[in-house]
This record gives structure tokens, sequence and C-alpha cells, in this order.
């Protein structure tokens, strides 16, 4: 069975046709160009109505099946812009950390990216996305989060999903520190799901030298998630 991904559309021009559905469809090329074998799609264009959006997001996850649904459009602070708050109450657990990537990549490019509230969440089996209304953000901010879909999926018990070799993914840090730990990321090859992550404990003046070896990946695991 192909995987399936919803892609959403929110927009009250483009649903009543004032104009045409740009959005969702450079999400939709988008999808095509980094991923790897076929999927299929779940295609809406939906107004700015909380309702309406909650509706739809329900029947992608729990009736069509999608592993994946991504919305386009939405996420401003005008009076009509309610995809987050839509997102928030169909999910069981938000993912702050996507929102907060995407922020930061768009912050590269304008000023105004701070106005932006997209926000990721999980409903049973299925990841959902908040993007951007328009075309150029669309790309940065998905480009910046795709490398963290795939393996999330793995977690929550969805389809594994294989990227291509056009999907650029920047390097992280070679290493950070938090909480003693030293975090080392090794890229195997490009297009895997995700960096693959070892942990070492920080040691300390006082620390044996045995308790400097590597630490099974278990461990990391629960470092990374």
């Amino acid at each position: 069975m192909l995987p399936k991904i919803g892609v959403l559309n929110i927009s009250d021009r483009a649903s009543a046709g004032v104009y045409e559905d740009i959005p969702g469809q450079a999400c939709l090329a988008l999808l095509r160009e980094w991923l790897a074998g076929s999927f299929e799609t779940d295609y809406r264009v939906v107004p700015d109505e909380q309702a309406v959006i909650e509706a739809e997001m329900r029947r992608m996850a729990d009736t069509a099946g999608c592993c994946l649904v991504i919305t386009t459009g939405g996420t401003g602070p005008a009076p009509r812009d309610v995809t987050p708050e839509a997102t928030a109450a169909v999910c069981a657990k938000i993912l702050p950390g996507f929102g907060e990537l995407m922020r930061a990549a768009s912050l590269r490019h304008v000023p105004t990216a701070i106005l932006s509230r997209q926000v990721a969440g999980i409903r049973g089996k299925t990841l959902i996305v908040n993007l951007p209304g328009r075309p150029k953000a669309i790309r940065e901010n998905l480009e910046a989060v795709f490398p963290a879909i795939p393996y999330c999926l793995d977690l929550i018990g969805g389809p594994h999903l294989e990227t291509t070799p056009a999907m650029k993914v920047s390097s992280p840090p070679r290493c950070w520190r938090a909480s003693g730990w030293t975090v080392i990321v090794h890229r195997s090859r490009r297009n895997a799901p995700m960096p693959e992550y070892s942990a070492t404990q920080k040691p300390s003046p006082s620390t044996p030298s045995s308790a400097r070896n590597r630490y099974p990946r278990s461990h990391a695991g629960s470092c990374a998630t």
C-alpha cells in the first residue's frame, strides 16, 4: 500500500475561485521533488474557517489514512488566520520545534517572519505540519524541517518515507553541549531520513577514563527525541 499524504490549502479567495491555487500546488511539487518512490495524495482547498479546517484535518487523518498532512496558508496574525488554532484543536501532541525552526529559517530572508505562527502536531499516526501561504516561504520552511518528517513518522508508527538526492539538507552542527552531554551528529548518506546520533558523557576532572567510553546508541536515541 502506498503512503498517502494530504495537502490542504487554506484560503478564502482560492476556495472561492478568485485566484489560482498556487500555494497548494507549490507544496505538492516539492513533495514530488523530495520524496523517492510513489505516494498517493489527498488534495483539498478550503476557506479560512476553523471548523471547516478542523473537519478536513480529521477526515484526512482518520478516514483517508494520510500519514502526513501539510497545510498552506492561514498562519499569520490577521483575524481570519486560524490554521494554527485548528491544528492545535485536532492534535494530541504539539511539536514546537517545527515552528521554531521554520521561523528561524524565514528570518534569514525577511524580518516579518516573527509574525508567522505555524505549528506542527500529531494526531494518531498522522503528522500535521503548517506552512505559510507564499510559494517562496513554503520552500524555505519545508526544506528546513523536511529531514525530521520521515523520522517522526517512524516514531509514531507511520510508513517509512525515503528522500531523494534533490532534498537539500543543510548539515547540522557537528556537536553541541547541553546538560553535561556531548551529542555528535553523523550523516551517513545524503538521503538518510534522519542523521544518526551517538552520545558521550562530558568528562569532568574527577571522572575516571572508563566513564568516557561511548554509551550505547539507545542512550543517544533518548537525547535525540
